[in-house]
């Protein structure tokens, strides 16, 4: 595969994610934005350092922190816990169950059509033991965990209404 095109393809995911951070997170939700970022980052070191370390996933070419890590550090550190945080920013809080799960669907499908991509035409990741519907499936409980901790964190403290850990609320 060609490297150049995996350099472009990285730094060009560093650029749009930055891009899409300034245009879309508000400048009065700067740190609800930074909270659910945080949060997402810790959930990707997790997964992310366990499927690189059990070779269910690797990542042949990577630009930053070759030596430091295995995982790769512009999705895992970066691409996928920014666009959580415009997940969160924008949720469909009052729409109905039906939106949500739409919702849901759309974040998840477009960060796998592109990490497919990656895997067939990219050295950027390498499937070992792995599938594309894994991905689906732990992106989309990722996505769901940290809605339930941005939900927790910016509750109504004023009346301490209880969470409720239904997937559409």
């Amino acid at each position: 595969m060609n490297n150049k095109l995996d350099k472009t393809i990285e730094l060009s995911a560093w650029i749009i994610t930055s891009l899409l951070l300034f245009k879309y997170v508000p400048k009065n939700r700067i740190r609800e934005a930074h909270i659910s970022f945080l949060f997402k980052q810790v959930i990707t070191w997790l997964f992310g350092l366990l499927v690189v370390e059990k070779n269910l996933i690797s990542y042949p070419n990577r630009l930053f922190f070759k030596k430091a890590n295995k995982a790769s550090f512009t999705f895992e550190y970066f691409v996928y816990p920014a666009l959580c945080s415009l997940f969160n920013l924008y949720y469909p809080e009052k729409s109905n169950n039906v939106a949500k799960l739409i919702y849901y669907f759309i974040h998840t499908s477009i960060i796998i059509c592109f990490e497919i991509f990656a895997v067939k035409y990219t050295n950027l990741i390498k499937y070992n033991n792995w599938k594309w519907y894994w991905s689906f499936i732990t992106m989309w409980l990722t996505y769901y965990v940290s809605r339930i901790y941005h939900r927790w964190f910016y509750k109504d403290r004023s009346n301490n209404k209880r969470i409720s850990y239904n997937i559409f609320k």
